[in-house]
């Protein structure tokens, strides 16, 4: 019985210290805006499954970007298509992009300025969302360890000269080689899901009132992906690809997490309309 009850008591005490910075944690004060960073009209959308799953059939998918606001800290999410695109949309193989808006107008709509954004948080190294970094030389990049390796190694020419800055040492990068909390709260965390490129990764945002949102990246394009496991035949690495599919979804049911998927136009009524942000 004295065991036990010094057992009880050394217990409680271990116990303590967590107890205690349970409740001295305090919600972070979070919000986050889907932008709008472009349009892409897809003429075959086979070239989306390595299985055949889209002969013959065409697509639109939305770009978007999203800005995360921790307390007085910003997180942008991807970067869209380039700001040359507007009112200039381009063909280019079975893709046709365009653009609207900028996010430096979007931004300022809401009263923030491009210097404002302490983060820029690329999902990968894709065309489509790199286009506007530029823009945010003064924000730390923050990108899988997995891609910067790709993109010096000459994976994407065309992006590593848009990302030249943060490649060569000009402006601040932060790489990591699995998951990344930005801001060291766990209220936003870069989760690694390879496969898409080498580095892909996805983003788990955790808002006080809306609760779990899970950004997919690329790594679903649209809703019929989830069911049907469809894998793009460009992605990098098919395994990687499965494996991903299955810890996304695993997170997605741990968390009771709504999933955005960040090209699926039927997914932006899931987030508020801008200039309205999720809180």
């Amino acid at each position: 019985m004295r065991r036990l009850k010094a057992l009880g008591m050394a217990l409680a005490a271990l116990a303590m210290p967590f107890a205690a910075a349970a409740q001295d944690r305090v919600t972070p004060d979070i919000e986050m805006w889907r932008l709008d960073c472009g349009a892409i009209a897809i003429s075959d959308l086979d070239a989306f499954a390595d299985g055949y799953l889209y002969e013959g059939r065409e697509g639109r998918f939305t770009d978007s970007c999203y800005l995360i606001r921790n307390a007085d800290r910003y997180l942008l999410w991807d970067a869209g298509l380039p700001s040359a695109l507007i009112d200039s949309p381009m063909t280019q193989g079975i893709f046709t992009v365009s653009l609207e808006r900028t996010i430096a107008s979007q931004l300022a709509e809401i009263g923030v300025a491009v210097e404002d954004v302490d983060f820029l948080g690329l999902s990968h190294h894709h065309f489509d969302h790199v286009g506007q970094t530029p823009d945010f030389a003064a924000s730390t990049l923050l990108l899988n360890s997995r891609d910067v390796e790709a993109l010096r190694a000459g994976a994407n020419p065309q992006s590593s000269q848009i990302l030249a800055a943060w490649l060569e040492g000009g402006a601040a990068i932060t790489d990591f080689s699995g998951d990344h909390d930005v801001f060291g709260d766990g209220s936003v965390v870069i989760l690694a899901m390879p496969g898409h490129t080498p580095g892909h990764s996805s983003l788990l945002v955790r808002l006080p009132e809306t609760g779990n949102v899970l950004l997919t990246g690329d790594l679903y394009h649209f809703r019929e992906q989830i069911e049907n496991r469809g894998i793009p035949r460009f992605n990098t690495d098919r395994a990687d690809t499965l494996a991903s599919f299955e810890r996304f979804l695993q997170i997605d049911q741990a968390l009771d997490a709504m999933i955005v998927i960040q090209h699926d136009p039927g997914d932006l009524e899931r987030l508020p309309v801008f200039p309205e942000s999720a809180r």
